[in-house]
């Protein structure tokens, strides 16, 4: 399964494409091949980039295929995307990528090392806990999007958070109150008995809602706790 979001890396944005599932071929796949391709002259939502995606698609499609190469990911970064691969076996990959890539008249080059444990998947490809939330978080802000939200609009945001303690719990709540949070309710889950439902008002652009996820993140990280997601009503300019 695909997942696809943003990261800051010294200042730099990458936008990271990964499939969060690949690490089960993690075992049997100890070469990392990556494969550089230039695309600083293509704009999205055109011919040329739709183009361009059939070419990635078709790489992915061959490689995996014919060379039992799994793909697990990408990084956009300055003008290039690169593609980025496991294999069994490290021998001709380089040859039967340009067979592909040649005619496409696109820049590349191709880079293979030993990555037996998979550090570079796990460091520079999978998201993190908050990356993930922020994941749900733009899944959410689709939807309501879909159904004609007035994102801009703000209205009641509930969040979850969840602890290991009771203590735990009251001492969040009483620090987080002072952040313009509203205690709404406890909650429980077979997995954490110790919930807690909070409120605050705020518009669901994704900016807003990031720094909202991302404050209250930081603040139940201090007591050992963990965010477990957001939820609200719908509203139209009409509402």
């Amino acid at each position: 399964m695909r997942e696809i979001f943003n990261r800051v890396e010294n200042n730099d944005a990458v936008s990271i494409e990964v499939d969060v599932e690949a690490d089960d071929f993690e075992g049997s796949n100890p070469w990392l091949f990556s494969v550089f391709v230039k695309s600083d002259n293509i704009s999205e939502n055109s011919d040329s980039f739709d183009e361009f995606l059939e070419t990635k698609e078709s790489l992915i499609i061959a490689l995996e295929h014919e060379k039992k190469a799994k793909y697990v990911g990408t990084r956009v970064n300055e003008g290039w995307h690169e593609f980025y691969f496991y294999a069994k076996d490290y021998k001709n990959l380089e040859k039967f990528v340009s067979k592909m890539l040649k005619v496409s008249g696109y820049k590349y080059y191709c880079i293979v090392v030993k990555d037996a444990k998979w550090d570079f998947y796990h460091k520079n490809l999978f998201p993190s806990e908050l990356e993930f939330h922020n994941i749900q978080s733009d899944k959410i802000i689709f939807l309501l999007e879909e159904e004609g939200d007035n994102l801009s609009i703000p209205r009641d945001v509930e969040h979850y958070l969840s602890f290991d303690t009771a203590t735990q719990k009251e001492r969040f709540v009483k620090n987080v109150l002072e952040f313009g949070f509203e205690f709404k309710d406890d909650i429980s889950s077979e997995e954490f008995e110790h919930g807690v439902a909070l409120i605050k008002k705020h518009s669901v652009v994704s900016e807003d809602v990031k720094k909202v996820v991302e404050d209250l993140y930081e603040l139940v990280k201090k007591e050992h706790g963990y965010y477990e997601g957001w939820s609200t009503v719908l509203v139209t300019s009409d509402d």
